[in-house]
């Protein structure tokens, strides 16, 4: 019997990475797993590792900037299974770029991707979860939404702001049995950031800054993000948690 039986969720960015983790141990625990990201191909793979496991999924190819996309998305979803219980608003980018070399579209991507995407995704999802009498919303930020970061300014306001989003839109949905919460990961070895860790003085530098002495797994972020969607933290909401290896702590 897993944790999220009889759940229907929604994950974004679960081609590749952390939403591919969060997508495979979701459906490992049971739920129905709507699987959503840019890349069509890597996202229906996904799906075929879910079903060849036994589990349930759908793949669908979604641009989490888009609108038009984020209503298709999630009627497809309620269509296909009646209700959408969990939402993990998984998909991001990163720009190491300095506030004064970003472009004002670099800017204006780095916030559609990782801050419009959020909001779209609850904007749609919530008046479900109401009619369904709850559910777990789960926004991906990161460190830099917590610390200050170098040389990374429009990312580390992408994701403070999914940090505050959160909070707000978990007093306004409490009283509806909604729980939005933010999960912030540090140095994760992902796709997203092979460059950096196969670099071995950029991982030196990431080891100098976390307590536990190596690099996060996607799936340990699962792990998190499964918690906070689960009925195990059921009375846990407008939280930020860290997993980071002692970043925030150090």
């Amino acid at each position: 019997m897993g944790v999220l039986d009889n759940k229907v969720a929604i994950v974004t960015g679960a081609g590749s990475g952390m939403g591919r983790e969060e997508a495979l141990l979701f459906a490992r625990e049971g739920a129905t797993v709507v699987a959503t990201d840019i890349n069509e191909a890597a996202v229906h793979n996904v799906v075929k590792e879910i079903e060849a496991e036994g589990g349930k999924g759908i793949a669908f190819a979604h641009n989490v900037a888009s609108e038009e996309e984020w209503k298709r998305v999630v009627d497809a979803a309620v269509a296909n299974s009646g209700k959408v219980d969990v939402l993990v608003n998984n998909a991001g980018i990163s720009l190491a770029t300095g506030l004064l070399e970003t472009t004002i579209e670099q800017w204006n991507k780095v916030m559609n991707i990782n801050l419009t995407s959020v909001f779209l995704g609850m904007k749609y999802v919530i008046p479900h979860m109401q009619a369904n009498k709850g559910g777990s919303i789960v926004n991906i930020s990161s460190i830099a939404g917590l610390t200050g970061s170098s040389g990374a300014g429009a990312y580390t306001a992408s994701k403070g702001a999914v940090r505050m989003l959160t909070k707000a839109a978990a007093v306004d949905f409490g009283k509806d049995h909604i729980r939005v919460n933010s999960v912030h990961p540090g140095f994760i070895e992902t796709p997203m950031s092979a460059e950096f860790v196969n670099n071995e003085q950029m991982l030196q530098w990431f080891l100098s800054q976390t307590a536990l002495p190596r690099v996060g797994q996607a799936s340990e972020v699962a792990q998190a993000v499964l918690f906070l969607a689960s009925d195990a933290a059921s009375y846990l909401t407008g939280i930020e948690l860290p997993v980071d290896g002692g970043v925030t702590a150090k």
